[in-house]
């Protein structure tokens, strides 16, 4: 499996990101070629070898053109003005030439800094407004990343500890300490080594990244190296080389491995028709997946057992839900490792509407696909057919799709 190890020494942002990638083989001109289906003017990219410590890297920048708005950040230097909103941005990439796998990615990223920003301010994520994130720049570094990773076939990433930094950066909000409200709410779940470093070393920007694409190391068993590639920064750093390192290789195991909370709890006194209700509230806030078993507890009493999947970050907002919306008065935790099969997400054309499908592969090669049920169900109620019409259309264009 083609995987992606981030070595975030010195910390992470966007156009290191990009850098790096184009040092792995991202060719600058596919990358080029991409932006262009962008409906996104005023700027140009470029990329020149840089040595920093004897180190041979790619430095990549976005130049924008004066009157536009935006202007160029640097690592732990955010000078952008724009203002764009999440809607904004996410219609900028829906109703882009982009490959669906790429549209996914930067949807993904963007997304997770919307939600972010959205608990540092205490709004919905679909109200946020971006401000240095909303800059030309930084909506090129967030796309050429998902680029980068299409085309070099990242299967996976994974992450060590990243740097906290120190000290005080300025935003169109103000001052703020470092590292920045948003970057703290991303990277939960993650290691940070605090007080590691001057100044603002992971950038909201780099911290989007890397909750949207990887997981933390501690997963990563071995890896076969295949290329190695430096992204450089802008701010000379004293105590280190102000460089991003990504690693790519394969790992030997058909399968990916993460931990997830598992949460539960016996309810015996509840009114059953509530559960769907508490289903959808766990789901919307962000759980992997929710369940219900019948038990038998003490005395005999029947009950059910509710048990949630989520993030180990995400487990005391999950359980505040649990403890409000059912009468549980406890529940407990425990967390599980999995092993799981690596899967990725296309979308094949059918002659009913486009069918999102998911493609796991099997330790033997072997492909499993899964047509998503929302999808097969929306198209079959527009077209009046039923929904396993579509569902086998989906499979089979799935299958005959080009490898």
């Amino acid at each position: 499996m083609r995987t992606l190890y981030i070595d975030a020494l010195s910390g992470i942002s966007g156009d290191m990101t990009v850098g790096a990638l184009l040092a792995l083989g991202l060719p600058l001109e596919h990358l080029r070629a991409e932006l262009a289906r962008l409906d996104l003017h005023g700027f140009r990219v470029s990329a020149e070898p840089r040595t920093v410590n004897g180190i041979s890297a790619t430095k990549f920048d976005v130049h924008v053109e004066a009157g536009t708005g935006d202007r160029h950040h640097a690592h732990g230097h955010t000078h952008a003005h724009a203002h764009r909103s999440f809607r904004d941005i996410r219609g900028l990439i829906e109703r882009s030439a982009l490959a669906a796998a790429v549209k996914l990615t930067a949807l993904r990223i963007f997304t997770l800094l919307a939600e972010a920003e959205g608990r540092v301010h205490a709004r919905p994520a679909e109200e946020v407004t971006f401000h240095e994130v909303g800059a030309v720049d930084s909506i090129v570094d967030i796309v050429g990343t998902a680029i980068g990773v299409a085309q070099l076939g990242v299967q996976s990433a994974y992450v060590g500890a990243l740097p906290a930094g120190s000290g005080i950066v300025q935003s169109q909000h103000g001052a703020l300490p470092v590292p920045a409200p948003a970057t703290v709410e991303l990277l939960r779940g993650f290691d940070l080594r605090l007080g590691d470093g001057a100044g603002e070393l992971v950038t909201p920007t780099g911290a989007a990244i890397v909750a949207a694409l990887a997981q933390p190391a501690k997963h990563l068993r071995q890896l076969r190296v295949t290329a190695v590639g430096y992204g450089a920064g802008t701010r000379p750093l004293e105590d280190r080389p102000n460089l991003l390192r990504l690693v790519l290789g394969d790992t030997d195991t058909g399968c990916e491995r993460d931990e997830v909370a598992v949460i539960e709890t016996n309810i015996d006194d509840g009114n059953p028709e509530f559960f769907e209700f508490v289903m959808e509230r766990l789901f919307a806030a962000g759980a992997r997946d929710v369940f219900l078993a019948p038990i038998q507890m003490k005395k005999n009493r029947p009950a059910t057992l509710l048990s949630v999947l989520c993030e180990p970050s995400e487990r005391d907002r999950l359980a505040s839900i649990i403890l409000s919306e059912t009468s549980a008065i406890g529940v407990r935790f425990h967390t599980a490792e999995r092993l799981k099969l690596p899967r990725q997400v296309i979308t094949v054309k059918t002659e009913f509407g486009e069918v999102r499908v998911k493609v796991a592969s099997a330790p033997e090669g072997r492909e499993q696909l899964a047509p998503e049920y929302d999808d097969c169900a929306r198209i079959a109620r527009a077209a009046s057919v039923p929904i396993k019409v579509v569902y086998q259309a989906a499979l089979a264009a799935a299958v005959a799709r080009p490898r």
